[in-house]
């Protein structure tokens, strides 16, 4: 693999794990003008994810887990399976119904991570991760 092309792994691996953590961060704790704990449990039973609150919990930490995973490239098929799973179920309990495209709520975001993670977890995370120093 280039140097070049280890960057551009590297690149991706940052801004989507990052900002998939951040997701995280929004329903356990609240930042970046999420809902914490309590408002992302009450809106999960809302729709069904029982026991809210528990479930809100499960998922803002695997997408933190998995957000972080990612970036740094540690464990990346764990990562991309925990940012897969949880967009699966986003597509399947939210935003399934609403089509494809985002505009109207729809599944385009979800793919299209769904899609990035899968593609890194077949190629590997590349050489500036921490999976190509501790696995080679």
């Amino acid at each position: 693999m280039t140097a070049l092309a280890a960057f551009g792994l590297l690149v991706i691996r940052l801004v989507m794990g990052l900002t998939f953590a951040a997701h995280g961060t929004q329903k356990l704790f609240g930042w970046f003008g999420g809902h914490g704990l309590k408002g992302t449990g009450g809106f999960f039973e809302s729709i069904g994810i029982k026991p809210g609150k528990t479930m809100a919990l499960l998922a803002g930490t695997s997408e933190v887990a998995g957000g972080i995973l990612f970036a740094v490239g540690f464990l990346t098929p764990l990562a991309a399976f925990l940012i897969i799973a949880t967009m699966i179920v986003a597509i399947l309990k939210v935003h399934g119904a609403n089509g494809y495209w985002a505009t109207q709520n729809g599944t385009e975001y979800n793919v299209m991570l769904i899609v990035v993670a899968l593609g890194v977890a077949l190629v590997g995370a590349g050489a500036y991760s921490i999976d190509a120093v501790l696995f080679g």
